[in-house]
């Protein structure tokens, strides 16, 4: 049985070993850290300090996968989710929907949230696959948000979910 639980920083040392390669990486942070691959200092170092909300997911196998909340405008009405990896080596088994179902979850009931959303690669088909199956939906922006990553500018694609 999966569950929720929030991160504590030695959850780093676990978490930075599941890009494998600089693509996975860029595909999961963006351009957010300067080097690849990162450590488990550099991890943390991001998340100190801010609004941002880790939690991470695990069962009787042990952590299986991460994400943030946050905040992205003034009052509480909407919370992104950033930053979701689940163990390269336990991809595909249900475990990133059910990550995503539990945190939908917990930002409707306990963070009283109207909507849930974030930002996603266009390249990056599994993940948007994933998001769409537990109800997130693609929604047009006046702006489209697009990062340099390796030589190449990569489009996001903004998915949101209701109650």
């Amino acid at each position: 049985m999966l569950r929720l639980r929030p991160y504590k920083p030695c959850d780093a040392e676990i978490i930075v070993k599941w890009c494998r390669d600089e693509y996975a990486f860029r595909q999961w942070s963006a351009d957010r850290y300067p080097k690849f691959p990162i450590t488990a200092e550099d991890m943390n170092a991001l998340y100190g300090g801010s609004e941002i909300w880790g939690l991470t997911a695990f069962d009787e196998t042990g952590i299986v996968g991460h994400l943030t909340l946050r905040f992205p405008r003034d009052g509480f009405d909407e919370v992104r989710f950033g930053f979701i990896i689940v163990d390269s080596e336990k991809r595909g088994m249900g475990y990133g929907k059910e990550m995503l179902k539990l945190a939908i979850k917990f930002a409707f009931g306990i963070m009283n949230a109207n909507k849930v959303s974030l930002g996603v690669f266009e390249n990056n088909a599994a993940a948007i696959c994933c998001y769409k199956s537990v109800g997130f939906k693609e929604v047009r922006t006046d702006k489209i948000e697009s990062y340099n990553c390796l030589g190449e500018v990569w489009k996001c694609i903004e998915m949101e979910v209701t109650p």
